[in-house]
């Protein structure tokens, strides 16, 4: 039994299935979305398109969207091009720039982050960030932010305000740095850079392939080979494979996975349209790793990570209570 919309024994020539037990004509066919049917005609957003239902078919504009690169955590990173890895270095690196191989650019913007050991099992955090933009470079760190003049370069208009939780920092050119004042960095794009930059965020071409472009525009399958490339300083050490924070830390295991359990319980809603396992085994990792202070700030930027998710897929959920983050 089918819920596409197909002429077949059901229904007499000429009429279809509709999926929900009605025979229609063609142009009354249903789309499904997310386990929903929609009416001929709904039109439902993707991202910054939009999707109309014709004839059981989705039929979407085709607009270039503005992309995003999240880091977080004990080094979660998911590229413009949505490529997800882990990597924890001590060090500086590069996570945007467009300033990238040979060619020349008036108006260049870099950002910089810069991990810190947050914890005792060597696993480390993105603790500040350095966004260049021409002549200017705002350090994020700490909670507070600072302008340093950097002499060289041209000027580029920026606004820096505070939105919610966040410390936003927008620039003219079309780059905009989300700041929770923790762990968390959302860079922002507009379209017009696509494929135009390079860094641990990736070459925001729509292409997952190529992410793991190195400094020396070679494309390589390792994400440790790939992330030690862009570290800012050639005097740092190159990090060394990924920290099983758990195994070191046993006592701290069952507890993570207690904590996490609300990624699993409280979420639920969210599940169906987004994967929460990558996110729990993340938070459960995290949270095993802090271990020196602050140790809820990891386990709360895991999962304000997934929720943070769950609102891009339309699913909006309370979770933060006085005892919870």
């Amino acid at each position: 039994y089918s819920t596409e919309c197909e002429s077949g024994c059901q229904c007499p020539n000429g009429l279809l299935d509709d999926g929900q037990g009605h025979c229609v004509k063609e142009h009354e066919c249903p789309c499904q979305h997310d386990g929903y049917f929609y009416v001929p005609g709904s039109q439902i957003p993707d991202q910054c398109n939009t999707c109309t239902c014709k004839m059981g078919k989705w039929e979407c504009t085709k607009k270039k969207c503005p992309g995003t690169c999240i880091i977080y955590g004990s080094g979660h990173y998911s590229t413009f091009d949505q490529k997800k890895y882990g990597f924890t270095g001590q060090c500086a690196y590069m996570a945007v720039q467009n300033k990238c191989g040979n060619k020349t650019v008036e108006d260049t913007f870099r950002v910089i982050t810069e991990n810190i050991p947050c914890g005792t099992t060597g696993t480390t955090c993105s603790k500040s960030v350095r966004i260049q933009l021409g002549k200017a470079e705002i350090k994020l760190a700490k909670g507070t932010y600072e302008v340093f003049d950097l002499a060289e370069g041209p000027e580029i208009k920026y606004t820096i305000r505070n939105v919610g939780l966040y410390l936003v920092v927008e620039a003219s050119l079309g780059l905009a740095v989300l700041w929770d004042r923790k762990t968390t960095i959302r860079i922002l794009l507009e379209p017009q850079h696509s494929a135009g930059v390079c860094g641990l965020c990736g070459d925001f071409d729509g292409d997952i392939q190529n992410d793991f472009t190195t400094q020396g525009q070679m494309v390589v399958s390792s994400p440790l080979e790939f992330a030690n490339s862009w570290k800012v300083s050639s005097t740092c050490p190159d990090a060394e494979g990924s920290i099983n924070s758990c195994a070191m830390q046993p006592h701290r295991h069952s507890w993570a996975q207690l904590q996490c359990g609300i990624i699993m319980k409280t979420f639920q809603e969210c599940h169906k349209k987004l994967n929460p396992a990558p996110f729990y085994d993340n938070c459960v990792r995290d949270s095993c790793a802090c271990d020196s202070g602050g140790d809820c700030e990891c386990f709360c930027t895991a999962v304000a990570a997934y929720a943070q998710a769950c609102n891009e897929v339309g699913v909006c959920v309370a979770w933060r209570t006085p005892e919870i983050c």
